[in-house]
């Protein structure tokens, strides 16, 4: 008894959230997919320039995120840090060769992605792990959203990012080229997707690659990623 009355007098008080320290929304994905090139307009404006018939896939390693309001870092051998606002899948129940009509039951919530990629070291070779991978280069929060919340997979929220407060993204979930079912039915042929497991769903246009001249992130700026019904990802920019 006196246990109980413990425990409903620790859940009776409230913290103010300028006193938390945020964790990412899951510690220790086993797997963390990401997707590249997955809507229209910004595969047009990538050197691609074609969308994919099939979705390009590539891991970030818990190493290269940090939470919301932790600093970003620029590393110090590259200048071309780009931002890029994204939806997060994640995974509450292990499946493998799932079929589409029973994806979504798989999903465990949503929350939101900074994949911050270091374009000259992404675009030296085909694969992209090392540009999509530095330290402490992406963010991962603030928090995990359950699905019964959302509009079923996560479609038709606007996804926005903001440096420095001027909006550089600004675009709608239902705008990707591959949704969040054929995403997880997609991943589970080829590995069994775990509870905690992450797809980070891909990026609109606006990237600064893209832009003439480029705008990449510097020490001192402070990048937002907002989607609606979610939350907004803050978090600034510091070089190593």
């Amino acid at each position: 008894m006196a246990r109980a009355k413990l425990v409903l007098a620790a859940a009776a008080k409230t913290i103010p959230l300028s006193e938390i320290t945020y964790l990412p929304p899951v510690l220790q994905p086993s797997k963390a997919i990401a997707v590249g090139l997955n809507f229209v307009d910004h595969a047009a404006e990538s050197p691609y320039k074609d969308p994919p018939k099939f979705p390009v896939l590539f891991q970030r390693f818990k190493s290269s995120w940090v939470a919301h309001e932790e600093s970003l870092v620029r590393p110090k051998v590259s200048t071309a840090f780009d931002y890029e606002a994204e939806l997060v899948v994640v995974i509450g129940k292990a499946g493998r060769y799932i079929d589409k009509k029973d994806a979504l039951s798989h999903v465990a919530g949503y929350s939101i992605f900074n994949d911050g990629s270091i374009r000259d070291y992404q675009l030296r070779t085909t694969q992209w792990m090392m540009g999509k991978n530095f330290d402490r280069t992406g963010g991962f929060g603030p928090e995990l959203v359950t699905a019964d919340e959302l509009p079923e997979g996560g479609v038709g929220l606007r996804l926005q990012a903001r440096l420095n407060g001027q909006v550089v993204q600004d675009a709608n979930t239902k705008d990707m080229i591959f949704d969040v079912v054929t995403l997880i039915s997609v991943c589970s042929d080829a590995m069994e997707l775990q509870p905690g497991d992450i797809i980070i769903a891909g990026t609109p246009a606006g990237v600064g690659m893209a832009r003439k001249p480029p705008l990449y992130m510097k020490a001192g700026d402070v990048c937002e990623v907002e989607i609606e019904k979610i939350g907004i990802l803050r978090n600034s920019v510091v070089d190593e």
